[in-house]
């Protein structure tokens, strides 16, 4: 955007005559004037409204234009805007700026399917967006629509999984859908739920499920390679199927069984725990320390990588924890900032302080949209309207200015568990008491080899 397009896109009172215009001009003084108070005689009214400035087209202001454009995109069978798409219309009608709204509406694909949406006789309901076939526009229109208020909230990380099991049901014996059907909803969604409604955020519960659910097929799948049904299954069998494990992944049947078994499709079965690794790929702490001062210091990087790596780097929580972060986890007082990942509050150093400030107070618009997003405020928004980055986005952005994030959080984590009580860092990281545990009995184990070897040292 030039100079000139800034200043007509942002009229403002003439100190001069007192009418509101683009201050294209400066007088003998250096003070910004309107055009024609020094000569210059262009017309910059808008011929439909008569207000100043934002000039699109054909004489028109912006404004003028999105609002057309809005009620052309939106419109019903009548070819006006349907109550139920009211909501959406006014929040792009009303936009900070309407020219991003503008672009919006030309260029983006979700567009197609509100347009589709809108001369659809039927309501709007998660239900009808449900018979759509799950796509990434799918996905962000109907965020729009609980974002503007015309859907209800809902869990949408869960309730996508019926739709991608029937999915993956598609080429499967109707025997093993009869049974991968209920084990979802009956047993792992509903458990899930009830969860989520206790939770100060959401687990990667659909991922976990959606593995649960594919170890299950995979298993009926083996079970039909060798002519076995659920009934028939002995303690034998399932060690057979774990011993051909090439990953942790089959250890995941443990669900399923005890699904079957409570509904006495099989008899008690146990399967073994998974062997418990200890972590690798530890960000050596040369490292560590010069991309934490980077966060810190570095006002070339954005904020909000500054901020994630310094907190990834310094605390080590889970990404999601991490993309769920909202004010309500900073504390600030008089003389000291705190961050709530766990149970009790963490000091944060000044400068993270500050730019965690920078982010809890920057406004959360949409340039699309005319409305503060409803529900959280996330320090770390992501693309669709009122919901956080995802952890995949988070994890490739802090990837692309140099931070490691798997390999960071668990040097992080290795040095918190060094120094603190297996109660105390689960407190303050938010992590399971026996995660917090086993860390702290990695770390101490690996600190007291390293003596041991400095001792041997000549």
């Amino acid at each position: 955007m030039t100079c000139y397009t800034a200043v007509l896109r942002s009229p403002a009172e003439c100190p001069r005559c007192g009418m509101v215009q683009p201050l294209i001009a400066r007088d003998d003084d250096g003070a910004e004037v309107c055009g024609p108070c020094v000569g210059f005689a262009a017309d910059y009214t808008c011929k439909q409204c008569g207000r100043t400035g934002n000039p699109h087209s054909r004489g028109r202001c912006a404004h003028c234009v999105l609002a057309e454009r809005v009620n052309a995109l939106l419109a019903g069978p009548d070819g006006t805007v349907t109550p139920q798409m009211e909501p959406l219309a006014a929040a792009l009608t009303d936009a900070p700026s309407p020219f991003p709204a503008i672009q919006w509406i030309k260029e983006s694909p979700n567009t197609k399917l509100l347009a589709r949406l809108a001369a659809d006789v039927h309501e709007l309901s998660h239900e009808l967006l449900d018979e759509l076939p799950p796509s990434r526009n799918q996905r962000y229109v109907r965020q729009l629509l609980v974002h503007t208020g015309i859907l209800e909230e809902r869990h949408e990380d869960l309730e996508r999984i019926p739709g991608w099991l029937e999915h993956e049901l598609a080429d499967k014996p109707a025997a093993h859908a009869n049974l991968a059907r209920p084990f979802l909803h009956w047993f792992l969604l509903r458990r899930a739920r009830q969860r989520t409604a206790h939770r100060h955020h959401p687990a990667s519960a659909d991922r976990d499920l959606r593995r649960r659910v594919s170890v299950a097929l995979d298993f009926l799948a083996w079970m039909d390679q060798r002519d076995l049904v659920l009934a028939d299954l002995a303690q034998e069998h399932i060690d057979d199927w774990i011993a051909g494990a090439t990953s942790q992944r089959r250890y995941l049947i443990r669900y399923f069984l005890k699904w079957t078994t409570s509904r006495r499709l099989t008899r008690e079965l146990t399967v073994p725990s998974i062997p418990r690794q200890e972590p690798q790929d530890l960000l050596d702490e040369d490292d560590r320390w010069p991309l934490l001062q980077s966060c810190l210091t570095d006002d070339a990087l954005p904020t909000d990588v500054r901020a994630a790596g310094a907190i990834t780097l310094l605390f080590g929580p889970s990404t999601e924890r991490l993309c769920h972060l909202t004010p309500e986890h900073l504390k600030f007082d008089n003389k000291h900032a705190h961050l709530m990942l766990g149970r009790h509050p963490v000091l944060l150093p000044p400068r993270l302080a500050e730019l965690l400030r920078q982010l809890a107070e920057q406004p959360q618009l949409r340039p699309q949209l005319s409305r503060v997003q409803p529900g959280p405020r996330w320090l770390f928004p992501g693309m669709v309207p009122g919901r956080p980055i995802s952890t995949h986005a988070m994890t490739q952005k802090l990837g692309r200015h140099g931070i490691p994030v798997r390999t960071a959080r668990n040097a992080a984590l290795a040095a918190l568990a060094a120094d603190l009580p297996s109660p105390i860092l689960a407190d303050v990281t938010g992590m399971h008491r026996h995660t917090a545990l086993r860390w702290v009995a990695y770390a101490r184990r690996d600190w007291a080899e390293y003596l041991a070897a400095r001792a041997e040292d000549p």
